[in-house]
């Protein structure tokens, strides 16, 4: 599931007509560069949530044929419903296994084919990053694997959920994410994992003008 509903009210006035995750990095919106890295992991079957100007995502993206994956909607009111929310809102869609959700504002080389599966236990696996100069005091801890609370390190807007951590959640109805990760943390049922490569999340437009730059210097 690649998470594409927000508004985008930092990235003002460049959101107010195009939805976030269409915005270009090196000439490429930034759900492409998700897709690419997607199909080439192996992933075929792609859930996409939406709220904000949904037409220019589909019109954009169709079912997914372009990139060799297969993409299906789950839209929201106006407004989104937030990430727990948003997942919840779209389980049917998402089946009854694991599944991979990745924010759709963020830029991030990790090879996904590398996560590992979840072990039986547990309800999430969360890719972490160090902590980014407009993050300083991060999300979360890691420790031999397992991830607690105390905020070391910023989560990174990928990971790996089983259906039954969203279970308590009423669909349709707007709900964070950082709750039930943080209750089943506390039952020790959360892996993570560090990712020291290049990650940015693409929160204002100076950030989305420095990636670019950036991306584009080496291509």
């Amino acid at each position: 599931m690649i998470l594409a509903a927000g508004r985008g009210e930092r990235m003002r006035p460049l959101t107010d007509r195009t939805p976030k995750p269409l915005l270009p990095v090196a000439g490429k919106p930034l759900i492409v560069w998700h897709l690419e890295r997607l199909a080439r992991a192996g992933y075929r079957d792609i859930v996409i949530n939406h709220a904000h100007l949904p037409d220019q995502i589909e019109g954009l993206l169709d079912d997914g044929a372009a990139w060799g994956v297969s993409i299906r909607y789950s839209a929201e009111p106006p407004g989104a419903l937030e990430t727990a929310g948003g997942i919840a809102n779209a389980l049917p869609l998402l089946g009854s296994e694991p599944f991979l959700v990745v924010n759709g504002d963020i830029w991030c080389d990790l090879d996904l084919a590398t996560l590992p599966p979840l072990a039986d236990h547990d309800l999430a696996h969360l890719v972490l990053v160090p902590n980014p100069p407009q993050h300083p005091n991060g999300d979360f801890d890691l420790q031999d694997g397992r991830v607690g609370v105390s905020p070391r390190l910023t989560f990174s807007g990928i990971g790996r959920y089983r259906p039954e951590l969203f279970a308590s959640l009423e669909r349709g109805q707007p709900a964070r994410l950082a709750p039930l990760l943080r209750e089943a943390m506390a039952k020790d049922r959360v892996s993570g994992q560090i990712h020291t490569g290049r990650w940015v999340d693409v929160g204002t437009p100076e950030r989305l003008v420095a990636l670019d730059e950036e991306v584009r210097s080496h291509l």
